[in-house]
């Protein structure tokens, strides 16, 4: 949008008001988690303001379904983990892996083990979302089994999964942020380190004493393990085999194979051994692939923790995800956030205000749009002339962005991030069961990263100044940017991974 036509900031600020408030009514007074009509209400009433100013509705329409039409790959994967969850519990890849992690793991250890191997796998991956529907979803059995309450393993897995997110090389916010900051992908995870492992060895020691202090006091008896494992080795055929799919998997992400296909052909892989090893119909297969696997064994533990999965588990999600993109892309193409943002920009002059404000905005711009790609490429857009006119490295940015867009992800229950965690995990918030929303001052990892990149900006550490380099790059850049137009985000989403 011309930036001579911006809304004013009260006019600006209006819709998301407006929203906030209607999801707070729904969430808080009402105690319904179901933000999906306030988050409706929010996109006509953004709509509403951009035709009262002038605004035609298909240009409005038109942002809506651009910002859609970007994050498709992420409804691609939600839907794919859905068939995963399912078709992998009928192999017996679930089952197997809750087995052996009761079996091999302690309660007291349970938490740090589920962090780091979370962390392992997405970093291989590339995406948190398929390590939280996969490998999370099994360390969530396992913890049940240790009598471990169900946010604290929540906690852990997110805590792990994102820190893989964010720094796998794989990952598509991990490429995102450096495309619209002007960086180089592994100069920008290089950057990231300096926050990103000190919270992760911060979230580790919190789990680490919180195994030893906490819940290695508080765990279910040994009676209810053996019953789960006894229960598990009496209705699946455990062992190496079932294991397959997900070894396929990690093998194609070592690979450097796109994600999507990864994933997938980890589906084919478990429908072939659900169906030679474990005996099950092909018609089954599909029928647990679309609406979830489903198993009465009178062991309520079991049933709690198998019965899950399949596209239909996923709808929920991928109805709100639309939603929120829908009012993001609105919010944009009306040029709210914009203006939202250019209010913030011109009130900051030191860098440790531009460092501080750059991570804010990146959160705010997840809670009100829902979606991490436009908290990343929307102040990373805007953002980046003032890192360049005090002379520091958009790297900076880049990192800040992340912090602020990708990590914060999953801590906001109507985020894109935090329905998916929600949903693929289990925590049953949508049935009314708040409690599970612990899980969120519980995922340390997430949100100890950005406190320690505020510390850095307000005392310069690790704050790279630009180079002759950066200066030669971001003039050839600049001409790019303003080819783009003023209203379309500023990367090419066919380079997202």
């Amino acid at each position: 949008m011309d930036k001579n036509n911006l809304p004013s900031l009260p006019l600006a600020l209006l819709p998301v008001v407006l929203t906030l408030g209607l999801l707070a009514l729904q969430l808080f007074y009402y105690g319904d988690f179901t933000p999906h009509i306030p988050l409706i209400l929010g996109l006509a009433i953004t709509s509403l303001l951009g035709v009262l100013r002038g605004q035609g509705w298909m240009d409005i329409r038109e942002g809506v379904f651009h910002v859609i039409h970007v994050s498709m790959p992420s409804l691609a994967v939600l839907i794919v983990v859905g068939m995963i969850i399912g078709v992998w519990i009928a192999s017996g890849t679930v089952p197997t892996l809750i087995y052996y992690g009761l079996t091999l793991l302690t309660p007291s250890i349970f938490l740090a083990a589920a962090m780091i191997l979370c962390a392992v796998v997405s970093l291989s991956l590339g995406t948190s979302w398929g390590t939280v529907g996969t490998i999370g979803l099994a360390l969530m059995g396992i913890g049940a089994g240790f009598g471990i309450p169900a946010y604290w393993t929540a906690g852990a897995v997110v805590s792990g999964a994102f820190f893989g997110d964010k720094v796998s090389p794989l990952s598509d916010t991990t490429n995102l942020a450096p495309a619209v900051t002007g960086t180089n992908v592994f100069d920008h995870i290089k950057n990231m380190l300096p926050t990103t492992v000190p919270a992760m060895l911060i979230a580790l020691t919190i789990y680490i004493a919180a195994g030893f202090l906490l819940i290695g006091e508080t765990v279910g008896d040994v009676t209810s393990i053996n019953q789960i494992t006894s229960g598990l080795t009496e209705r699946f055929n455990l062992g190496f085999v079932p294991l397959i799919p997900a070894v396929i998997v990690v093998g194609l992400a070592l690979m450097k194979k796109p994600p999507l296909p990864s994933l997938f052909a980890g589906v084919i892989a478990g429908a072939i051994v659900a169906i030679f090893w474990q005996g099950v119909g092909l018609h089954d297969v599909f029928t647990f692939a679309q609406s979830g696997y489903s198993i009465e064994t009178g062991i309520a533990d079991i049933d709690t923790l198998l019965n899950a999965g399949g596209i239909q588990s996923m709808m929920w999600t991928i109805s709100l995800m639309l939603i929120a993109l829908g009012f993001g892309g609105a919010l944009e193409r009306t040029g709210c956030l914009e203006a939202i943002i250019m209010a913030i920009i011109s009130r900051v002059k030191s860098f440790a205000a531009v460092q501080t404000s750059a991570i804010g905005t990146a959160f705010a711009t997840n809670m009100v749009a829902g979606d991490p790609y436009i908290s990343i490429a929307l102040p990373g857009r805007m953002f980046a002339p003032l890192y360049r006119g005090m002379g520091y490295s958009t790297l900076n940015l880049s990192r800040a962005v992340e912090e602020g867009g990708t990590m914060m992800s999953p801590l906001i229950p109507w985020n894109a991030g935090g329905a998916f965690v929600i949903s693929a995990l289990s925590l049953g918030v949508m049935d009314g069961n708040m409690t599970n929303l612990l899980y969120i001052p519980l995922a340390f990892a997430c949100w100890t990263a950005p406190l320690i990149g505020i510390f850095y900006a307000l005392t310069n550490l690790f704050s790279p100044m630009a180079t002759e380099k950066d200066r030669s790059e971001w003039a050839k850049q600049n001409e790019e940017i303003m080819d783009l137009g003023d209203h379309e985000l500023a990367y090419d989403e066919t380079a997202v991974t």
